[in-house]
Order: structure tokens, then sequence, then C-alpha cells
């Protein structure tokens, strides 16, 4: 292929040997152009670049050997096997192959000399290769490599040696054209932090130098890795921004405080707002009298009130002649804000609407069109809100809640529902799980964060103990005496199965046997499987106090307040992430009684889950728990593989680089403000055709 300038955007099929069916295969790793294959790194490596003498290899080891064949016979064990004996001058082993051919057979006879590569194993004739790969030597031998022999990760019917061609074709168009592939990252940036060229970095990891570190350079530690991990996290936060630009690019309704309205509502509540809640609907004022869009994510411990600030925040749209509408993630925390925002609401005069996928018939059509011809100004919903029927008079504000739960895109998707207007509407996105500042820098760089770190008073500290489940009885019996004393307790059972079905099969188990264990009590049962109007009905009769105790699979994690129940067991709690562990406990401590979360664990229990679990009774901060859960268990798990982008990186690793994300932020204003054209080419490069869905190139 001739190396021009635009080689290396040229699709694979220019490359020498690489026809149709070679092509799908490589598209599987989406692998689609010359470039492709410079950034599909080793999984790890060998060294083949020195012969191993045979007398000092250990089981266990790889290595290169070189030696005379002694003997080649076909040997009838357990299994049909070609053994070859070989020797050198200090010592002899055997190559042992179960697939072979008479002519591969008729090859090692003795005398002849062969190179080997494979993995010792203790064999019955002493140390065996198992399948190596070999070559036989003529009185010329070629040099072993000079370079570690790097191990890709491939697909079905593309081998090794096959890719390693290929990979080897475009280094050489990389070398003979460098202009080809432009640093995006200039000089005067890599300097000042510390950044080595990129070139560079692409051959030290294709072809690393024998007194390289395999062992660093397949755990991501070598400097070249880690400039491809910044370079990969500084494209990623550039597209945030890009997000963040084209949703602005649209004006946005200018809000007025709607302050008669907010002084209205605040009287009839039985409590006085924060400080952090004030300052938080500061921070919201601000945005929402401007004419761009705001995009704030507003953080919140359990319980801190982030839905009286939502509240506020659509009343302020309401006043402005604007509707207001609020996503959730599940029908059931949609249905209770949908219960919340009509009865605080109500007393307003303001209607409130529900849309929902079990929203049908007459009823969806009914309800669509008001919101289309703007009878209705506040909606409550699921993302069923936001599809492609559902039409918006004059949207001016969308609040997202459980933001964690939904990606990017869907963000996005809310642009469309102010077009009619020539606006978009205001963005307030909410989450109560915590994210750690210099995560929240990486993952949400196109929102605002305002943080509400105080809790409402009079709201008491829920304790936490751990217990073995041999004490199961004992659990019981605190069930029984809170409940005779009026209160109402929750059951949540996990399973570490993946399944569903499994989970809601123990859940049913376990409603039955304490149904069993506790005749005098009403005991409830919610599980993922149900209908949602039968959740609902479920959860109704639960709050209305009908129901003692509520046995459930996590699907009440998030947004379940019933103020009476001051007991909760969490079945398991070793298989559940500490932020999520927190926000069931949340659903406790939301009255002025005393209340308590039993983690009824499992033994034996391993050190990282003791540590877990003493996390828990430790503290009941969020934020505390956040950065602990990045410690334990790493970002990605964090943030859970929803969150669109970073959860599908190609060469970083949140978890192993985490160190990297405070450099990433200053590269990328230093990035912008002296080299604004190197933004979209560096996104393209590694969001490629999410970089497109996201309206960034």
């Amino acid at each position: 292929m001739s190396a021009d300038i635009k080689a290396l955007d040229a699709p694979v099929t220019d490359l020498k040997g690489v026809g149709e069916a070679l092509a799908l295969k490589l598209a599987r790793l989406r692998l689609e152009t010359v470039a492709d294959l410079l950034f599909h790194l080793p999984l790890r490596y060998q060294d083949r670049t020195r012969i191993t003498p045979i007398g000092t290899l250990r089981a266990g080891h790889e290595a290169v050997i070189e030696g005379e064949v002694v003997a080649g016979e076909v040997v009838r064990g357990r299994r049909r096997s070609l053994l070859v004996r070989m020797r050198d001058e200090s010592g002899i082993l055997s190559l042992r192959f179960f697939h072979f051919s008479p002519a591969q057979q008729q090859q090692f006879h003795p005398g002849a000399r062969v190179r080997a590569f494979g993995e010792a194993r203790a064999g019955a004739t002493g140390l065996e290769l198992y399948h190596p790969e070999y070559r036989l030597l003529s009185s010329d031998a070629p040099p072993v490599e000079d370079h570690l022999t790097p191990i890709y990760p491939t697909t079905e019917g593309l081998h090794q040696s096959r890719l390693r061609a290929l990979i080897d074709q475009a280094l050489t168009c990389l070398e003979s054209a460098p202009e080809a592939l432009p640093d995006w990252i200039p000089a005067s940036l890599r300097e000042r932090f510390g950044l080595p060229e990129l070139h560079a970095c692409l051959i030290t990891l294709h072809r690393p130098p024998p007194d390289a570190d395999p062992d660093g350079l397949a755990d991501g530690r070598h400097p070249a890795s880690r400039r491809l991990a910044l370079e990969e996290l500084l494209a990623h936060r550039l597209s945030l921004r890009e997000v963040r630009r084209h949703i602005q690019q649209d004006g946005a309704p200018p809000l007025p405080s709607g302050r008669n309205l907010q002084a209205r509502f605040l009287t009839q509540l039985p409590f006085a707002l924060t400080g952090a809640q004030r300052r938080v609907l500061d921070e919201i004022g601000v945005d929402l009298a401007r004419e761009i869009p705001m995009l704030r994510l507003v953080q919140g411990d359990v319980g801190s009130g982030k839905t009286v600030v939502a509240a506020m925040a659509a009343l302020s749209a309401l006043a402005g002649n604007c509707q207001a509408a609020m996503m959730a993630p599940t029908e059931l925390l949609a249905e209770q804000h949908y219960r919340t925002f009509r009865d605080w609401f109500a007393p307003l005069g303001i209607e409130v609407a529900w849309l929902a996928g079990k929203l049908k018939g007459k009823a969806r059509l009914d309800t669509k069109a008001a919101i289309q011809d703007g009878r209705v100004r506040m909606v409550v919903g699921t993302h069923a809100l936001f599809q492609g029927d559902v039409h918006f008079q004059r949207l001016g504000l969308a609040i997202i809640d459980e933001q964690h739960r939904f990606g990017v895109h869907q963000r996005l998707a809310l642009r469309e529902k102010g077009e009619a207007g020539g606006l978009t509407p205001h963005q307030l996105v909410m989450t109560a799980t915590p994210i750690p500042r210099t995560l929240a820098m990486s993952v949400y760089a196109d929102l605002d964060v305002s943080v509400i770190d105080e809790l409402p008073p009079g709201r008491t500290p829920v304790k936490t103990v751990a217990m073995p489940d041999e004490r199961r009885p004992d659990v019981v019996a605190r069930i029984r005496h809170a409940c005779v004393e009026g209160r109402q307790a929750y059951w949540v059972c996990t399973l570490i199965e993946e399944s569903e079905a499994l989970q809601c099969q123990a859940a049913e188990a376990t409603r039955d046997e304490l149904v069993e264990a506790l005749p005098e009590l009403a005991v409830g049962l919610v599980h993922g499987r149900m209908k949602a109007a039968e959740k609902a009905a479920v959860m109704a009769e639960f709050h209305a106090g009908e129901l003692d105790l509520l046995v459930a699979t996590t699907v009440i994690e998030v947004g379940v307040d019933v103020p009476n129940a001051s007991l909760m067991i969490i079945e398991n709690p070793e298989r559940l992430g500490l932020s999520q562990l927190h926000q069931l406990r949340g659903r406790v401590g939301r009255g002025s009684a005393e209340s308590f979360c039993v983690l009824l664990y499992r033994g034996p229990l391993s050190a990282h889950s003791r540590q877990r679990l003493a996390v828990m009774r430790d503290t009941t901060d969020g934020f505390r728990i956040a950065e602990k859960d990045l410690e334990l268990r790493g970002p990605g798990e964090v943030l859970g593989t929803r969150q669109t982008g970073l959860a599908q990186m190609k060469i970083a690793d949140l978890e192993r680089d985490a160190d990297l994300l405070p450099r990433v932020s200053p590269l990328a204003e230093a990035l912008l403000a002296q080299h604004p054209e190197a933004s979209r080419p560096l996104i393209r490069r590694w969001l490629g055709e999410q970089a497109g869905r996201y309206g960034q190139v």
C-alpha cells in the first residue's frame, strides 16, 4: 500500500492480504481503518528475545528453546500424540502434539535442528512443551526476535500471527509517514504535563525493547500506556464539553424566580428549608434567569431534600409560563414523585399529570394531548415522557432524577422537546448516589455541580449493625417488637445470581417464611417481575400503614418514603456495593423515631467484605461512603455500566488510572485555550461513531 498522508485513514482492505472475509473478522474487533490497528493494544507480551538453555527451564515458564531432535514417535496413552524428544548442551525435554499430520511427523527426524516457543509443563517424560510454535532451522538460523512479542485481543478465525502481520504493516506505514497520525497534544503541552510523544508510545507498546517490563506494559502502568490512557480520558472530557456546547447552542426561556408562587408553596410545608437547600436554589435561580440552557447536577445524600429543590425549580418554570417535566428511572419512583408533586401543588391550583408506560388507551392519548396544547404544565413520569410521540407546548425545565441510571444521549434527547419553540429546556439532574469529586470531573464534565451537604433537622441517624445469618430468629423477634410498637419494617432480599427470576423466587420464599414466623403481622411483597399496578398497590398499602412488613428485592432502592418505617433488614449485604447499601438504608430513618438497619450476612466473610460492612456501621455520610466505595470497588462499578462513554473505554481504566483524572481537566482547559482546533480530531479518534451520535462532529 502507498504510505501517503491519508494512508492511516484508509480501510483495512487497503492492507496487503486483507479481503472481505478477513475484514469482517477485523470488524468484530472494531478494526476498520489502518489507524484502528495502531490503537489495538496487546493484552500481554511474550519474551522471545533470548534462547533459554533447556537445563535452566522451569515448569510454568514461557521460553524459546533451540536444540537437536533425538527422536520423534507417535505414542498412545489416554490420547494419541506425537512426542518429539530434543536436547541441547544443558538438557533434554519433549515437544508434544495432540493434533498433527504425517508430514509434520516426518519433519522431526533425528538430527533436525528446531527452535520452539511455549510454556514448559511437567509431563510424563519430564518437562514438555504442548503444541509449541516452532520452526526447523537450516545452517543460517535467523536471529531471535529483537523486541517482546505482543499478544493481542482477537476473535474466532483470526490468529495472533495474522493480526501481528497486519499491525506490522500499520506500523510500517506510521514510520514512513508519521504526519499521517498527528499528535493532537502539542509539544508545549506534552512538556508541561510530562507526556511522551504519541508515535514513540505506539511503537513501544507494539514493539517493546527486550529490557522493558512485560508486566508493567500489560498492566497499563508503563509511561507509554499512561500517555494513551490520559489522551482517551481527555477525549471523553472534551466530548462532554462539546455536548454542553451543543445543547447550549439554542436559547432557553429565561425564567423568573417565581418568588410569590414559591413563597405560597413554602408556607404549606411542615418544615423549613436547610441552608444547603437555599444555597443550591440560589445557584439554580441564577442559571434559570439566563437565556442559555441550565445544565446542573444536584448531588445530595439520602434524605437531604432534593425533591423539594426540584419542586421549587419547577415553580420557577410554571411562573414563567412554561411547562416542567420530571423523569424518574422506574415507575415505582416516578409514581411516588407524582403523588408528592400532586399533593404539594394541589393547594396552589396546579394540576400535575402522570405519564408512564403503563398508562394506556384513551387516558394516555388524553394526557399527551393536554401536554401538547399546554393545558397541563407539570408532568411527572418515566422515560416515556421523552418518547417521540410526546410533544410539549413550551417545555422550560426538564428534571431528571437518579441521573446515574441515564446516559448523556438521553439528556441530548431533551433538546428535541423544545425545538417547536426554538428553545432548549433548562435541565436539572439529580442523584442520591454521591460521586467523588475527581470522578465527577470526568463523568459530568458537561454539567455544573451543586451539592446539598446538610440533612434536615429532626432526621435521626440510622444505627447499623451486622449480624450473622445464624441469628435470624433474633432478627425476626426484633421485627415483631418494632411492629407491635406500631412501627413498620423492610426485609430486602438479594442474591449473587444475576437472574431476576431467581431473586424474585427468593423474595417469595422469604415472604412465606416470615408469614409463618410472624402470623400476627401483615406481610407484603414487592419484586421486579410484578406488574406495575401490583407493585403500586402493595406500596400504597405499606405507605398507608396497612402492612407491617414489606419483603422486597432492591427495587425499593430509591425514592420509597414511608416515615413510619424504622427497621431495615438487608440479607446478604456482602453482595451489594456500599452506595447501594446506603440507598437501601435510607428507606428508614425518615421520621423522628429511632431507626435501625440490620446487615444479615452469611459467613465466613472475606477481609474485604468485613471492611465494607464496617464502613456501613461506622458512618451514615453518603459522600464518605462513596469515596470508600470508589476505593474498594473501583470507578466502573461505582458508576455502573449505564453511564455512557466512560463505561466503554478502549484503553483507559477508571480504577487503574484514577490518579490521572485530576490532570485531565487542566489539560483540557489548556488545549481548548491554546489549540482549540485539536479538540474535535481528538474526540473523533477515541469516540468515533459515538461522537457523531452526540452531535460533536
